[in-house]
């Protein structure tokens, strides 16, 4: 409707720009004559008296009467001032802000709709709440990593993606792509489409499309190196050890982020399996209600949310692998990575023969702990 204000903002820069454009496209005036009707603000800026420039041209362009009178939209575009940063504190900046948002409450003309989008904004400010009380905003933010639960919200919006693309996914092919690819809108995107190019015919992604296509984060070399390891899949996994070694990461980083969570889950699950082997392990909130509901006393050792649940997405994936591994074969790989963690901090030995001497050894069941010499 014109004369109406609307924000696009948020800290997903690939779905702000994506909603913007289908917003401005949406809002337009139709006809021919667009460039007297559409006026896009260029709001990336490399310091402060460019966003002051920039907010300039913005008053200009909605204090300006569209072409014969006829209705126009002023698209303020990536802005990139607006955040508590050097640019955005600045006080040429915030004049620039202060002078655009007088001009807004003011009113603009019934025949002027504005947009403006934003990757970053500071909410204490002035302009963001009056964008609140005034302006339709929508607001686009990444999913929140930090936070347990993550995956589960990015499956979410990867299925949803992929579906607009005619795809759908093997549940482990799921899995991999969300480490790999992460939380940014932007590059789901580009490795779907990816994804889609090289399937052709075939709809369905498989893991083995997922190694192919999606390059190895990470966070999915982490990922990957826990599920060759429940896999016992010795190859593999140090394949990837020693990728990420060559690439500078730390061996002791390996051990913490990849080899001691999922030992430490396998013998958790396999305990638990071992007192109740009739946890639901085909679903994953089917399992996490399930342990859940589990008495105080049997569930106080196993890992916690911020909210203070039971935090099963670990835990959900390495049960569907415990069964191959015996309880006795978990203690014995527990004590064999103390040990190889022990030994990468205190000792001088080669940390990848370390890395490989433990890998193989929980491979071939646990790693056992060797006889003692008889007198």
């Amino acid at each position: 409707m014109p004369g109406a204000v609307h924000a696009v903002i948020g800290t997903d820069d690939g779905r702000v720009s994506e909603e913007a454009l289908a917003l401005f496209n949406d809002l337009k005036p139709e006809g021919e004559a667009e460039e007297f009707t559409n006026d896009v603000v260029e709001g990336v800026v490399a310091n402060s008296e460019e966003a002051y420039q920039v907010c300039a041209r913005a008053i200009e362009a909605l204090q300006t009467i569209g072409f014969f009178g006829a209705d126009k939209i002023v698209w303020l575009k990536g802005a990139n001032f607006l955040a508590d940063d050097r640019t955005g504190g600045s006080e040429r900046a915030k004049q620039g802000v202060e002078d655009l948002l007088e001009v807004l409450k003011a009113g603009i003309g019934g025949e002027v709709t504005f947009l403006i989008s934003a990757s970053a904004i500071d909410k204490r400010r002035g302009f963001y709440k009056w964008l609140q009380k005034n302006a339709e905003v929508a607001i686009f933010d990444k999913v929140d990593v930090s936070k347990d639960g993550w995956e589960e919200e990015v499956a979410l919006l990867v299925t949803t993606r992929a579906k607009e693309l005619g795809l759908a996914f093997d549940h482990e092919a799921l899995d991999l792509f969300v480490q790999m690819a992460g939380e940014e809108t932007r590059q789901i995107g580009n490795e779907l489409e990816k994804l889609n190019l090289y399937l052709g015919e075939r709809r369905m992604v498989e893991l083995e499309d997922v190694r192919l296509m999606v390059p190895l984060s990470r966070k999915g070399v982490v990922w990957e190196i826990s599920r060759a390891l429940e896999r016992r899949d010795t190859v593999r996994a140090i394949r990837l050890v020693d990728a990420q070694l060559e690439r500078g990461e730390s061996a002791i980083g390996l051990m913490r982020a990849a080899i001691i969570p999922t030992v430490r889950n396998l013998f958790m699950v396999r305990v638990l399996l071992d007192a109740h082997p009739d946890l639901p392990l085909h679903n994953g909130n089917s399992f996490s209600g399930a342990l859940n509901r589990l008495p105080d006393g049997e569930k106080a050792w196993l890992p916690r949310t911020k909210s203070g649940t039971v935090n099963a997405w670990g835990l959900f994936f390495a049960a569907k692998k415990a069964g191959q591994f015996t309880t006795g074969e978990m203690r014995h790989a527990l004590e064999a990575v103390l040990q190889a963690d022990k030994s990468l901090v205190t000792t001088q030995l080669d940390p990848r023969m370390v890395l490989h001497r433990l890998v193989a050894g929980l491979a071939m069941g646990g790693t056992r702990k060797p006889k003692r010499k008889s007198a």
